[in-house]
């Protein structure tokens, strides 16, 4: 049977666990009391014996011994324990404290023990007040945010078949305002115009406005942005009539969005502005049904993530009172008392039991999903409200050994094969090492990866860092460290199989220009598999990353999320692969395998300048996510971190160019910007990226939270990210290779980056894991569409 220790630790919401009941604690002070209570030993009670015989005994020993007896009788009916109510002082707020009488007023250990219970009821019963008005709050402004959105969804179709019906009259126009105050789509802003229109429309135009008034929309002067009241007058004629707005706020998080802003802005602040006391507003932007459609998912998203938090909420009120009867239960066990029936009695009248809102709003969320987002289809809305998560399948974990074996002993053949045949060679290997091996490299890397990948999902999994939460993973979809393990193995048992064919082929005497292509039919399967638009082999997660490839590629035009973040760090690490992947394109589209002329690539002007846009491009991505970030949350830090990937950009154009020009002027650039960038880089790894080296924590040189309890692997993993920081070394050192030595050397060093990639990825969510807890956060802040004009 499992301990409730274990269970509860398993099943706390991580974000939430310093809320929690702080069951460990409390089992440490029962612990104290049975300490205390245990009998003495033989030797004590003879001593004991021995002082009353010598000073003799009391008449009244057995009147104490009666009442005793009898005291200890009743104590099981009688109310041992009394818990009173009392406000808190300077708050509204009630708080817990139990008095203790009769039997334990004189005993320390019961009284520190009721006094650590009080406290964790205050703690868990006002956290749960704080999170259940956030909530309620939140629910309130969708309600709002709903009511506005089907009177759009009206205005629009009424304002349609008005114009089908009826073209002389003037119809309501919708333009957006340019502006955009946070750098999103949030310059739509529609305006109802005035003009001089019939009295039947000009009062259904009122009506309108006053239907969505009652909703909290603000109608503002658009040039102006002040108030105005239903009625009230903008200007001294009808020609000067003020422009209603209402403001809708779709995030800039599409390359069209993203330019729709910015040339608005730019529109507005070159040729706008000197002519403010014109009432003309700008802006040929319709508000249509694809931007209705924006905000109905942002505000569909937003019922999600608030249903996902109201269940969070009732996970937190039913693990805490299991906490609390748990407990109470030991201690009964422990001081031979039944004390559990009052206090539980007090547990349940509390708050974070008693109250029924945050399941009444559940249940008022699912009606109206199934409303307004599923067409009335209740499983539809649980498919959206309660995905289900994926059953974990023992067929993964047999595939994952099956294909590990297969792998190990087909690389031995491999192994074996290339030993005989001399491919390695320094006089018959070098065809093979320049034109063949760089596309196995690929592979190899790319495998390494992603077995690093399984190795970091292991870890956030044992140590309860909710990555899907902090990636904004679907957890239907999600992979697994299984899933990754077992493509891995997949990936590397077809590539090292392959391998060992060409080899064979290659040994059987058939022509070279055939066996050489096994490499690039290999490539054009997984590309097929990447692409593959059936639902097998994780389609979810392979469209995702694409989608992640996409947003990395046309940075900073997407909006930046931390995932894209996270995969373009992955990239910088992924240099040698890409240029790898550039010379086996050069391999198959320059026709090298069938003339095994490999200068072919290595000699052309075009190819030499591509390596530098290839060394480039991975820091030239996430230099513009930071570009994107400083622009939307002017943090400055964003601009600091920018100017750590242009460090990196500048060391690895230095050390390119040293490659090709040894000369002393090289070699000291080299080591000047390769020693600043490394600096650079160490500096943002501990402090920023990992949270360490803070002088004032009580862990010294690391933070106050710590999730690993070994505080020596910290040191350790500092010490490991400052050796393989510094590997460039080996590229300025003066060391003479021959061919094979070299690329093999190469890839190795490729590797050890990987590596400290792999290493680095868990401080790194780790360190954000601790900043979520900090928050807690364990809810995704959404933003809404709609909202009054005169915020900004």
């Amino acid at each position: 049977m499992v301990k409730f220790s274990k269970e509860l630790e398993a099943q706390l919401i991580p974000e939430w666990k310093e809320a929690f009941v702080n069951y460990w604690q409390l089992k440490k002070q029962v612990k104290k009391i049975k300490l205390a209570r245990k009998p003495k030993p033989p030797q004590q009670v003879a001593n004991s014996i021995n002082t009353s015989s010598e000073f003799g005994f009391s008449i009244f020993d057995p009147i104490r011994s009666y009442f005793s007896s009898a005291r200890s009788s009743s104590s099981t009916t009688a109310e041992i324990i009394k818990v009173r109510r009392k406000m808190m002082a300077g708050s509204d707020h009630e708080v817990y404290q139990t008095d203790l009488v009769h039997l334990f007023s004189e005993e320390d250990e019961v009284k520190a023990f009721f006094e650590k219970l009080d406290g964790e009821l205050n703690k868990v019963n006002q956290f749960y007040m704080a999170k259940e008005k956030e909530f309620m709050q939140r629910g309130d402004i969708l309600n709002k945010q709903l009511d506005i959105l089907m009177d759009l969804k009206r205005i629009l179709s009424e304002n349609r078949r008005r114009v089908k019906s009826s073209s002389n009259n003037s119809s309501v126009s919708w333009s957006s305002s340019p502006r955009s105050s946070d750098f999103s789509e949030s310059g739509l802003e529609s305006e109802l115009t005035g003009g001089e229109t019939p009295k039947s429309e000009q009062s259904e135009t009122e009506e309108v406005i006053a239907a969505l008034e009652k909703n909290g929309v603000s109608f503002v002067n658009s040039n102006t942005r002040t108030k105005m009241k239903k009625g009230g007058s903008g200007g001294n004629n009808n020609n000067n009539k003020p422009k209603m707005a209402l403001r809708v706020d779709i995030p800039a998080t599409t390359p069209t969005r993203t330019i729709t802003a910015v040339t608005s802005m730019l529109w507005e602040d070159l040729i706008n502005n000197p002519k403010k006391g014109e009432s003309g507003g700008g802006g040929g932007d319709h508000i249509n049904r694809k931007k209705i459609q924006c905000a109905e998912k942002m505000i569909r998203s937003a019922f999600v993530e608030l249903y996902r938090g109201l269940g969070l909420l009732k996970t937190y009120s039913s693990l805490n009172m299991v906490a609390f009867t748990k407990i109470l239960k030991k201690f009964d066990k422990v001081a031979n008392q039944q004390a559990s029936p009052s206090y539980l009695r007090e547990v349940k009248k509390s708050h974070f039991i008693s109250s029924d809102k945050a399941v009444r709003l559940m249940d008022e969320v699912e009606c109206i999903f199934t409303k307004h987002f599923a067409n009335n289809d209740r499983k539809k809305t649980m498919k959206f409200l309660r995905p289900q998560q994926q059953k974990e399948s023992h067929m993964v974990t047999f595939f994952v050994g099956l294909f590990t074996g297969c792998f190990v002993s087909l690389f031995s053949v491999y192994a074996i094969l290339a030993h005989l045949s001399g491919i390695f060679s320094p006089t018959t290997g070098r065809s093979y090492v320049e034109t063949v091996y760089p596309v196995f490299s690929v592979f190899a890397l790319l495998s390494l990866h992603l077995f690093m990948y399984g190795c970091n999902l292991f870890m956030w999994k044992a140590t309860r860092i909710n990555h899907n939460f902090i990636f904004e993973f679907q957890p239907s979809n999600s992979l697994k460290y299984r899933d990754s393990f077992l493509i891995c193995t997949t990936f590397m048992t077809s590539v090292v199989g392959a391998m060992v064919i060409h080899l064979l082929l290659r040994a059987a005497g058939f022509s070279p220009s055939q066996v050489d292509a096994i490499p690039g039919v290999l490539i054009l399967i997984f590309i097929a598999l990447l692409i593959c638009p059936f639902d097998i082999l994780y389609r979810p997660t392979r469209y995702y990353f694409l989608r992640i490839m996409r947003n990395i590629a046309c940075s900073p035009l997407y909006k930046v999320l931390l995932v894209d973040i996270f995969m373009a760090d992955q990239l910088t690490s992924q240099i040698p692969l890409l240029r790898h992947m550039e010379s086996t394109a050069c391999y198959f589209i320059a026709g090298t395998f069938k003339t095994h002329r490999y200068e072919t690539c290595n000699s052309g002007k075009l190819y030499r300048d591509l390596v530098y846009l290839i060394s480039f491009l991975p820091y030239y991505w996430r230099a513009m996510q930071c570009l994107r970030r400083y622009i939307e949350e002017s943090d400055v830090n964003q601009l600091a971190n920018m100017g750590k990937y242009v460090s990196a950009m500048l060391a690895a154009g230095a050390r390119l160019t040293y490659a090709k020009k040894e000369n002393h002027l090289w070699f000291a650039i080299v080591l000047v910007t390769s020693a600043f960038a490394t600096i650079y880089q160490l500096y943002w790894d501990f402090v920023k990226d990992w949270g360490l080296l803070n002088p004032k924590s009580k862990n010294k040189w690391l933070r106050d939270d710590l999730i690993l309890k070994n505080k020596s692997i910290y040191y350790m993993s500092i010490g490991l990210n400052v050796v393989l920081r510094v590997a460039w070394v080996e590229t300025v050192m003066g060391f003479r290779f021959k061919m094979v030595e070299s690329r093999m050397l190469d890839f190795f060093l490729a590797s050890l980056e990987v590596i400290r990639r792999g290493h680095w990825n868990f401080y790194r969510l780790e360190n954000e894991h601790v900043s979520n807890v900090g928050k807690c956060k364990a809810v995704k802040p959404v933003t809404v569409p709609f909202r009054d004009a005169d915020s900004d």
